[in-house]
């Protein structure tokens, strides 16, 4: 079994990482940047050591000074949680040459999943069902036309690499072409510096439709169910639950199947995700595979009770699978909602700051994962997301009540954030009906967004004002007594800044 791991990430899913560690008796080793010194995950690993400045290209994307401080510090294994260098082949692969443990996939792995193109092709031979579109880069517009006219519009011009919704276009005319191909092609550059595209038919009314995978080294595959991911902005998910409130017992078995023939046809190792498209009447295709952990997969522990971190520790030791198929059942229902620090009256521009006051929120089935504190001040360099919130009862109806009782006890001062704005989504008709799919936001937008009537975000904000910049004096003159203290000390004491650099 692992002894020690490195987690080659920041924030919640750090924290998250290292919960599970402790647990198993593992010690855990926090990387951090600047901006990231005094972060929750430095504070709550067994160690932490600084790896560079806060533009994650110099710290948290920087393989060799990760590598390097893993080899000194002595770990083991490294956990790259979601994000940064999580589906990267070449850090898989180093980790290999290293004699480092990547708790995930092997690189070749990452790498044919990683190209969607090559996945789509990967699927197609495995007889997997996938959308409509090319399996080979688009180089000239009249190639797209002519595919174009073949498959019918209206299209998706999407990246061959990354995701995230970067690099994606809707094309409903044939005009629209030349520009969509192009805007794709400089987005996808920029994020993933490959500009590479491919043309697949846009699917009216999808819904996006994940299932969660674990495999091991000894060729065992099984799937743990479904997430229903179609609250969607901006091809940026925001809510997720299971079980989906679409589909029914007969087709999730059978997805269920296709998952885990996808699955082994990659020699995929660890957890991962198979990602669907799904329209109204339930026929389903391949999207895409997220060769790592997702940011939602709390709601699948909380409704099939197995964690996923210790699984993927498991795993990575060598250790076959202990469950069968068979053994798995979902019970009950869970939301997650997405906490941002954004302002969704300001098309939900980013919201830095520091935190004057927060209240999580608490009680049966309620799980808040974060990393923020009161006097914690949220950097500008990295995502936005600061929680998520999972709710689980018995019931979708009592699950809903739950979560909208936990945005309510949920209080954030100091920066904007878009809790009420997910408090409007739990009171939304077509949400609480589980008639939606991802163009939800949109078809929703004035409900979700524009003022209401008896809202309380709107009748006391003259109040709210006035008692956040209070909170907000005292959290200043609270922190700076802090830091002449005990504060600065504890959280350093033992920490290992610049030994490696």
């Amino acid at each position: 079994m692992i002894k020690k791991v490195l987690i080659a990430n920041r924030g919640e899913i750090a924290v998250r990482v290292i919960r599970s560690c402790r647990e198993m008796g593992i010690i855990t080793v926090a990387v951090y940047s600047d901006a990231d010194e005094a972060s929750m995950h430095v504070r709550y690993a067994d160690e932490a050591c600084y790896i560079g400045p806060s533009p994650s290209t110099e710290s948290y994307l920087n393989m060799d000074k990760i590598l390097e401080v893993a080899k000194n510090c002595g770990a083991e294994a490294i956990h790259p949680g979601y994000g940064f260098l999580s589906e990267n082949a070449t850090f898989s692969q180093k980790c290999r040459d290293h004699n480092i443990i990547f708790i995930g996939p092997g690189p070749d792995a990452i790498r044919s999943m990683g190209d969607k193109i090559t996945a789509r092709k990967t699927m197609i031979a495995a007889g997997v069902p996938v959308v409509p579109g090319t399996t080979e880069p688009i180089r000239e517009d009249v190639k797209a036309i002519e595919v174009i006219r073949e498959i019918g519009l209206p299209v998706m011009i999407k990246a061959s690499s990354g995701g995230g919704g970067k690099g994606m276009r809707l094309v409903k005319k044939e005009e629209e072409v030349e520009s969509a191909i192009r805007m794709a092609r400089s987005e996808a550059a920029t994020a993933f510096g490959d500009d590479s595209v491919y043309i697949e038919k846009y699917i009216e009314s999808p819904h996006h439709i994940e299932f969660q995978v674990l495999a091991d080294n000894h060729g065992n595959v099984i799937h743990l169910f479904e997430r229903e991911c179609s609250v969607q902005r901006r091809h940026q998910k925001i809510i997720e639950e299971t079980p989906s409130p679409l589909i029914t017992p007969d087709v999730r078995e059978a997805m269920g199947k296709t998952a885990v023939a996808a699955t082994k046809a990659v020699n995929y190792s660890g957890a991962g995700t198979i990602e669907f498209i799904v329209d109204e009447d339930q026929n389903y295709f391949f999207l895409e595979m997220n060769t790592r952990l997702q940011v939602e997969h709390p709601i699948t522990e909380r409704v099939v009770g197995v964690d996923l971190v210790k699984e993927m520790i498991r795993i990575a030791s060598g250790e076959p699978l202990r469950l069968q198929q068979e053994d798995l059942c979902q019970d009950g229902h869970a939301i997650e909602c997405r906490i941002y620090a954004e302002d969704p009256d300001n098309n939900f521009m980013p919201s830095p700051g520091k935190i004057a006051h927060i209240t999580e929120p608490k009680g049966l089935g309620v799980r808040c994962d974060g990393y923020i504190y009161e006097g914690y001040e949220i950097p500008i360099h990295y995502d936005p997301m600061i929680s998520k919130v999972v709710c689980w009862s018995r019931t979708r109806e009592g699950t809903i009540a739950r979560m909208k009782r936990a945005l309510y006890e949920y209080k954030i001062t100091g920066v904007k954030t878009n809790i009420r704005f997910l408090e409007r989504i739990m009171d939304c008709m077509a949400f609480k009906e589980g008639k939606y799919n991802t163009q939800f936001i949109e078809q929703n937008q004035e409900y979700l967004v524009g003022p209401q009537q008896g809202d309380p975000a709107n009748e006391d904000r003259a109040i709210m004002v006035i008692f956040a910049d209070y909170l907000r004096k005292l959290s200043q003159f609270e922190t700076k007594v802090i830091a002449k203290n005990d504060s600065a000390d504890w959280k350093i004491t033992g920490r290992k800044k610049n030994l490696f650099t």
